[in-house]
């Protein structure tokens, strides 16, 4: 078992919360013809999940502190 890298773990991080983000909209999809309220719900967690990965790697990467290898 290696030890984890900062970049690593940051790109899987990034990974979990795309994930998470296209199955709230998914969820939002699904919802659609059933409940339009929780339709709109789901679509509203998706895009506060893209809004936190957008952030997550803003700040992850500020200043350049994330390597690769």
């Amino acid at each position: 078992m290696s030890i984890p890298t900062k970049g690593e773990t940051f790109a899987q991080l990034v990974e979990h919360l795309r994930l998470a983000q296209e199955a709230a909209a998914m969820l939002g999809h699904l919802y659609a013809d059933e409940d339009s309220n929780m339709s709109h719900g789901w679509l509203g967690v998706s895009e506060m999940l893209n809004l936190t990965c957008r952030n997550v790697t803003s700040f992850a990467t500020r200043g350049g502190n994330i390597k690769w290898n």
